[in-house]
């Protein structure tokens, strides 16, 4: 089906693992090395941070206290947290978890707060969210928030009584008899941790995000296999088929998509909807597929290098051969790019820890440059200046490839002088 050390190799990926699921047996494998500096190799007992796809987690233990009755997501989360504050009071007072779940409460997403490891952390972190600053109106704007899922955390400690890593363990990776699944830093060290790897020279990252972020995607790590071992358990239970229903539309970033609970759905080239997520933390990278109907599910873990092409041809071979479908072709500069209203584009856009500063370029094209605000950035975006260019009325598009694909920036809504006031990627970042 694939040969993983040929695309280990083809795209420079320092370490890797794949398992696949398929009509409820899986199959793993692995290739490459967990430090390029050791040469240590990955084994299928290695473990790799997965990231946000931690955020499913999170929202699968959000979604049990609601079909016990503990929890109803159309309600504040005041009922729950009375003590949760932000900047703006009256955000505070509606916003739900179901905003929470889907992207949609509109404050602060990126808040790096380093709380300790303590069984306090999550109520610190909460604590401090009280400065967070309102972004969008609850409800009326969708741009990933990790902070979000932090929040969700706390919520799941204060039904269930215990801090939310002893939660995850006992509700989750126990229920599932997970071999190597670790929920915290400390669990790190009873099993084979793969090396995170930055830069363009991939160095061993030499640190852990802090463990704070936890239920948003900061520390669970575990094997391909038993990432998938939870995937089953999903197509196995009606119990958390709410979780995949259509919640909110992002903008268009020329892929399609859609947002569930958690979950993102994703939409292929022969009108097939499935679901799946991305994460990325210090050095790892790491995809997850899922076709329902065809009891199908994908999980590529990484720790380095040029990670979303390898997951692409690990998907083309794995998709076409056992569903019969294809992945949508990632969007490209189109050759008579559509004209950019460069008057309305250029000027500095803010985000959570980020600044965007866009400048008018050559020939009808802008140039953008990402400015870090907060150092938890360092290791996701360069400095560089990257040309832009027209893709559509509404969206830029980037001249060159960064980590296998052309990154697609949205233009939303107007100011009071007619001019874009939100550069959206996933996140939205306002002009300043």
């Amino acid at each position: 089906m694939i040969n993983l050390d040929e695309l280990v190799e083809e795209h420079g990926v320092v370490g890797a693992q794949v398992a696949v699921l398929h009509n409820g047996a899986i199959v793993d494998m692995a290739a490459g090395v967990l430090n390029n500096v050791t040469g240590e190799k990955v084994t299928t007992d290695s473990i790799f941070q997965i990231g946000s796809i931690t955020k499913v987690w999170t929202a699968t233990l959000v979604q049990e206290l609601v079909n016990e009755g503990l929890l109803d997501l159309d309600r504040p989360v005041r009922d729950v947290l009375p003590e949760f504050m932000l900047a703006d009071e009256q955000a505070a007072r509606i916003i739900t978890p179901r905003h929470l779940l889907t992207h949609t409460a509109g404050f602060q997403g990126d808040l790096f707060h380093d709380t300790g490891s303590g069984d306090d952390m999550l109520e610190k972190y909460v604590g401090r969210m009280a400065e967070a600053r309102q972004e969008a109106p609850p409800g009326e704007f969708y741009t990933y928030c990790n902070s979000g899922f932090t929040l969700l955390g706390r919520i799941v400690e204060m039904l269930r009584g215990k801090p939310f890593r002893t939660v995850l363990r006992e509700r989750l990776i126990e229920r599932l008899g997970l071999r190597a699944a670790a929920a915290s830093h400390a669990e790190y060290a009873a099993q084979t941790l793969a090396t995170g790897h930055v830069g363009k020279e991939l160095k061993p990252a030499g640190k852990l995000m802090a463990e704070g972020d936890a239920p948003a995607g900061t520390v669970l790590a575990m094997s391909a296999r038993d990432l998938l071992d939870f995937v089953r358990m999903h197509l196995r239970t009606s119990e958390f088929d709410a979780m995949r229903e259509v919640q909110v539309v992002p903008p268009d970033f020329g892929q399609g998509g859609k947002q569930g609970l958690g979950w993102a759905l994703h939409e292929y080239a022969n009108g097939v909807t499935g679901i799946g997520h991305t994460g990325s933390t210090l050095g790892y990278r790491a995809y997850l597929r899922v076709i329902p109907e065809s009891g199908l599910a994908i999980a590529v873990l990484t720790n380095g290098g040029e990670t979303l092409s390898l997951a692409r041809a690990v998907y083309d071979a794995v998709l076409g051969d056992l569903a019969g479908v294809a992945l949508p072709s990632l969007p490209t500069p189109p050759q008579f790019p559509v004209p950019v209203d460069v008057e309305r584009v250029v000027g500095v856009y803010r985000s959570t820890g980020l600044e965007l500063h866009v400048t008018e370029g050559d020939g009808g094209r802008v140039k953008l440059r990402y400015e870090r605000l907060d150092p938890g950035w360092e290791s996701f975006i360069d400095g560089d200046e990257h040309e832009f260019t027209g893709l559509r009325d509404d969206a830029l598009i980037a001249v060159e490839k960064g980590d296998g694909n052309h990154s697609v920036i949205v233009l939303c809504g107007r100011d009071e002088q007619d001019r874009v006031k939100w550069l959206h990627w996933g996140r939205a970042a306002m002009r300043v």
